[in-house]
């Protein structure tokens, strides 16, 4: 089986488990992500605890909800779909006139066949969400509506990874695992990084440790943070949000608040050379926990790679983000851009050439011993590195400045120093 296909049914697993900012839906998607790889530690977070400027909120749990029409009929059903309820409900069960029931009904009228989803973390409230359709289509009646959820003191939970390197350096992978039922927003980012995070670990040898967090958003970077933040100012030379990954439409990359990191220029290099329509978005159009990691007095290097971006693409935040919005082929695209960024990562070095003049690349066996026209082409990409390995560049100027994928590049690095001709500095 293709890893996409590995990562499209993981996101089929997962995609009927009712997520929110805390309680068991996310309980439930990091033991389903821990079948994948075991390595996950748990954390609970008491409510009430002060992170930063916020609080850890109370813990919500849901059972069952529906509405009712007065011959008993169900109208709406949680056992359908999960984006029927409104995040964070309390407990409800009266009847109610049309009147009333329209008031705590939410649509998103510009598109009157999707049900949007909704959410009321921070203020207690109940409400239901369906189709503008179905709304107006609403006979007169007295309705039944009911809500069996729980808001409680509980935790927020979330899980980590920690996957050691020969250096304490640091690279940040961080994901997160709060909306309920949406494909691409967001189960791409946990499946995709749970399979990068198999593949780290599968390495014989890492420069970097590899920091890998399944948080909910904004609150749990926020949480988390606030736990880590010292080692992480210290360790993190570079950091991606991954968020949106499942989709075949494009790619989408997202600076860091200033867009001059070490994670920007690799995954603008990545990127220039995989798919180099991809669409470019400054710091102004975050909207994901980049926020967090890039807020002053954090200052992470952290940016982001997405498909189809968040809050871009018109099935965002509905129950059109469903399951046939993503594929295996858009997962594996979004899984190969990142392998990519890790791979020029752990050889980002600055190269120095060990001989005067060029070298002799033909005794060597890296150089064709008969000359004639087009035999020089295939050794081009390796005369161009070594004329830029002067000790000043890196490997991603050298990829830029000669126009090769510095993925690409790794097999002449390997050839050169292997024949004693090239020192990383």
């Amino acid at each position: 089986m293709s890893i996409g296909q590995e990562m499209y049914d993981l996101c089929v697993k997962m995609f009927p488990y009712c997520r929110s900012i805390t309680g068991n839906g996310v309980r439930k998607t990091l033991g389903t992500l821990k079948e994948v790889y075991d390595n996950i530690k748990i954390y609970e977070v008491p409510s009430g605890t002060q992170v930063f400027d916020w609080t850890v909120p109370k813990e919500w749990n849901i059972r069952d909800a529906w509405i009712k029409n007065s011959a008993g009929e169900k109208i709406i059903d949680f056992n359908n779909t999960n984006l029927h309820v409104m995040g964070y409900s309390l407990p409800l069960d009266r009847e109610v006139s049309l009147d009333e029931l329209k008031k705590m009904i939410y649509t998103q009228p510009d598109q009157p066949d999707v049900i949007p989803y909704v959410t009321s973390y921070y203020k207690e409230r109940s409400g239901f969400c369906m189709t503008e359709t179905q709304k107006q289509s609403l006979p007169d009646d007295t309705y039944h509506v009911y809500i069996d959820s729980e808001l409680k003191d509980g935790s927020l939970t979330y899980g980590e990874i920690i996957i050691p390197g020969d250096s304490e350096e640091e690279i940040l992978l961080s994901t997160y695992v709060c909306h309920p039922s949406m494909a691409n927003n967001e189960l791409s980012g946990p499946s995709v990084t749970i399979h990068l995070a198999k593949w780290l670990s599968s390495l014989k040898k890492r420069r970097y440790t590899y920091r890998i967090v399944f948080i909910p958003e904004t609150i749990g970077s926020i949480t988390y943070l606030s736990r880590n933040l010292d080692i992480m100012k210290k360790n993190t030379i570079a950091g991606f949000n991954i968020s949106c990954v499942g989709d075949d439409r494009t790619f989408s990359y997202i600076s860091s608040r200033y867009g001059t990191t070490l994670a920007d220029r690799v995954a603008k290099n990545v990127l220039d050379f995989y798919y180099p329509d991809y669409k470019k978005y400054t710091f102004l159009n975050r909207g994901s926990d980049e926020r967090q990691y890039n807020a002053p007095g954090v200052d992470l290097p952290v940016c982001a790679i997405c498909r189809s971006k968040y809050g871009e693409y018109p099935e965002y935040h509905t129950s059109k983000d469903n399951l046939e919005l993503i594929s295996p082929s858009g997962l594996d695209g979004a899984y190969q851009v990142y392998q990519q960024c890790i791979q020029v990562l752990e050889a980002n070095y600055h190269y120095q050439i060990q001989c005067l003049c060029e070298p002799q690349l033909g005794k060597r066996g890296l150089y064709p011993t008969i000359s004639q026209k087009g035999s020089y082409d295939e050794i081009r990409a390796m005369t161009n590195f070594i004329a830029y390995a002067d000790g000043s560049n890196d490997l991603i100027d050298i990829s830029n400045i000669i126009g090769e994928p510095a993925v690409s590049l790794l097999p002449i690095i390997d050839k050169l120093q292997n024949n004693d001709l090239l020192k990383a500095v």
